[in-house]
């Protein structure tokens, strides 16, 4: 093809739009034969992962663009393009590895950790993280080794969880007396799931952070007031746009254009959430460091425990920045897992009441009616825990894990992942992948009960069968604290309360949202109160 390109050139009077028309075809006919080089390869170890034949330059971003959501789209080709459970697409310069097969997500994030440690830099976790300054979302490095250190020792370890253990009774009660305030008359009231559930949440790392449940005043009821209702939306808007495939991230040139308007409405949201975050901040900070007329002071929460972290030198081992970011961060990780998970079992319930009395009778046998499940009741709590980590493996909150970027070339499960690539877990097609799980659409809690012994029922899962908290050395550092906070937040809704479908309403609708994992519709059911008045706390 190349000498009859050269042949035409020479025979045929030259134009400058030939000269162009030729370039083209010199450009196609390379790659073509990169492509039939690519398909025709039998050797397992230059190949990469089957895939749709990607454009010149933008790769796959034009189907990306034209497909939305996009994420629905990567799912679909998935499920279309191959039965190997890996597949490649190409964003720009960068090979986008996506996985739903738990063999091969082990050999990524197992036999192959330290090199799928790295993370991507994209506009999102830029400034969500102030410039890869906090743990989640700093690409392998010191600043990572740094924090992740800090995190696991200081912030999130048993000792330190035990210590707010206080701070998360207190918000546990606080949910409860919210929902008792809307539904102790006769009849009980219809209640949002979706927003006690949220609002849970965020008072659980508020007061673990700050010491404090309210920006505002708040409710007298215990609910969120207008600051608080501001800044969990913020919240959400950051994380939905965290799970974004930006076209941007994949062609920097255009980043300037927002072709998405992704950029606009992160700034948007970052700027509220710094809004409450940092007075309280800074105020801390130069409490600490400029006072010193109360040297018996000791630390409340887990700000203080961010601000007073030293270095071999004795010197604060944060600056002021980093405090900022990792506090976001910390606060942006303890969300949206707890609250989805509890929301989507709940429905679930709704439609399979024989799952519903069995969990609620599981609490009374281990906590009784006198008195409110607690954290120390939870381990006994097998069924109520298997509810949880089913909702996790059915309804995970995103349809990835966070990108793990390859610092090397490597070949695994036989194909050719080149350095660079973007390494995505799908959450949606390990939990729902039917060569792992029996009737995999349907919740099923008992399929985690396991034998039936008495040791707890984990809501991590380490075989990467589906994913809740991940794996490996960017696995969460708080599974912990996210298995407490969701189990906790299930509990108290089953044991507090009575639940029944609104007046009218014969069926929960279980669909998807169009745009993310999350239910469609929010969940409105009928509570009404099912312990004596006495146990409840008073407002």
């Amino acid at each position: 093809m190349m000498i009859s390109i050269f042949a035409m050139v020479i025979n045929t009077s030259f134009t400058p739009l030939l000269f162009l028309s030729l370039l083209f075809l010199i450009f196609m006919s390379k790659y073509l034969f990169l492509i039939m080089m690519r398909t025709s390869t039998s050797t397992s170890t230059t190949r990469l992962p089957p895939g749709p034949i990607p454009w010149p330059i933008v790769g796959n971003l034009p189907e990306l663009v034209k497909n939305k959501p996009r994420f629905r789209w990567i799912l679909s080709l998935m499920d279309e393009a191959n039965n190997a459970g890996i597949a490649c697409i190409r964003l720009g310069g960068v090979h986008v590895i996506l996985v739903k097969c738990p063999v091969i997500a082990r050999e990524f994030l197992k036999k192959h950790d330290a090199l799928f440690a790295s993370r991507p830099i994209t506009m999102a976790t830029h400034y969500s993280s102030r410039g890869f300054l906090s743990v989640v979302d700093a690409p392998l490095g010191e600043q990572w080794k740094k924090m992740r250190r800090l995190v696991a020792s200081e912030v999130l370890s048993h000792a330190r969880l035990k210590w707010l253990l206080h701070k998360r009774v207190e918000e546990a009660d606080n949910l409860v007396r919210h929902i008792y305030s809307q539904c102790c008359h006769e009849g009980g009231a219809l209640v949002n799931v979706r927003s006690v559930a949220w609002h849970y949440s965020g008072n659980v790392i508020r007061k673990m952070m700050f010491n404090r449940r309210y920006f505002g005043d708040g409710r007298e009821d215990g609910g969120p007031g207008f600051e608080e209702e501001e800044y969990v939306g913020a919240i959400v808007t950051v994380l939905f746009l965290l799970n974004a495939f930006c076209v941007s991230d994949y062609m920097p040139c255009l980043r300037w254009l927002d072709l998405d308007g992704h950029e606009k409405q992160m700034k948007r949201a970052i700027s509220i959430i710094n809004k409450y975050h940092d007075p309280i901040i800074d105020e801390r900070i130069k409490s600490w460091r400029e006072c010193t007329s109360s040297p018996d002071r000791t630390s409340q929460d887990l700000l203080d425990v961010l601000i007073l972290a030293k270095n071999s030198n004795e010197k604060p081992l944060l600056s002021v920045e980093e405090i900022k970011a990792q506090v976001a961060d910390l606060v942006y990780a303890a969300i949206d897992n707890p609250s989805n998970a509890a929301e989507w079992a709940l429905a679930e319930m709704m439609g399979q009441p024989q799952i519903l009395t069995r969990a609620v009778d599981e609490i009374d046998r281990v906590v009784g009616k006198e008195r409110l499940v607690q954290e120390s009741d939870l381990s006994q709590l097998n069924y109520v825990r298997a509810c949880a980590r089913e909702a996790f493996r059915l309804h995970p909150i995103a349809p990835f894990n966070v990108p793990h970027v390859s610092v090397a070339d490597v070949n695994v499960a036989g194909y050719f992942i080149p350095m660079g690539s973007h390494v995505l877990l799908s959450r949606v097609g390990l939990g729902r992948n039917p060569k792992v799980w029996d009737d995999p659409t349907n919740f099923k809690p008992e399929r985690h009960l396991g034998d039936g012994s008495s040791k707890p029922v984990q809501l991590s899962e380490p075989e990467l069968r589906f994913i809740s908290f991940s794996a490996g050395r960017r696995g969460c550092m708080g599974t912990e604290l996210g298995t407490e906070m969701t189990v906790m937040l299930l509990a108290r809704l089953l044991h507090g309360f009575t639940w029944t479908l609104p007046r009218g309403v014969l069926t929960v609708d279980l669909s998807e949202s169009k745009e993310d994992l999350c239910l469609a519709k929010q969940l409105f059911l009928q509570a009404k109160p099912r312990l004596g008045a006495h146990v409840y706390p008073s407002c």
